[in-house]
């Protein structure tokens, strides 16, 4: 029984991590890259949608994304989606074809993109701590049901403790490599 926890909570904290993982492949780092765009959504009558479903996203050159959208209609929300996230990008708009071009890093842009990275890796760590608490309970469940016994359940809620500080060594290696990443210039 308490395998099964211990298997479950390896699962999800590995597949925070890969979240984690993706999310720092949006911070940019110099150069443009599709994936920069993947989390921004748009308002498509009424649903909200990630941007690759309502266009095409693609690279223009190597500071520039090109996104052409599916409906002449979209090209405003499209559009202001970007101006409005946390990117700090500005679209340019020729007929129905979007411009993005990637600004110069400056420095103070950089110590905003840690910022941002960090705000995430404390994101991911909230929800490694969560998982956590879960695995908990459900070991003081199997006491109070009896099918475990106290021993049992410490050394279990040991284990966890053990993957959870694994996962947690993993995000703020990641954070570390983000953020040199980010401050070479």
């Amino acid at each position: 029984m308490t395998e099964a926890i211990k298997a479950n909570v390896s699962e999800k904290m590995q597949k925070s991590l890969d979240s984690f993982k993706s999310d720092l492949a949006k911070v940019r780092t110099g150069r443009a890259h599709t994936g920069l765009l993947d989390h921004i959504v748009i308002d498509y009558y009424g649903s909200m949608v990630p941007i690759n479903q309502v266009a095409g996203v693609n690279l223009g050159d190597a500071k520039t994304i090109n996104v052409q959208p599916y409906e002449k209609s979209m090209v405003g929300k499209i559009e202001k989606a970007i101006r409005d996230s946390d990117l700090g990008l500005n679209p340019a708009t020729s007929g129905d074809l979007i411009r993005v071009p990637m600004p110069t890093l400056t420095e103070e842009r950089r110590r905003d993109l840690i910022k941002v990275v960090r705000t995430e890796a404390e994101s991911a760590k909230v929800a490694m701590r969560n998982i956590r608490r879960d695995a908990n309970d459900s070991l003081k469940k199997l006491i109070k049901e009896k099918e475990i016994s106290e021993d049992d359940e410490r050394r279990s809620q040991d284990e966890v403790q053990k993957i959870t500080d694994k996962f947690i060594a993993e995000i703020d290696k990641l954070l570390q490599t983000k953020e040199s990443e980010l401050l070479a210039i």
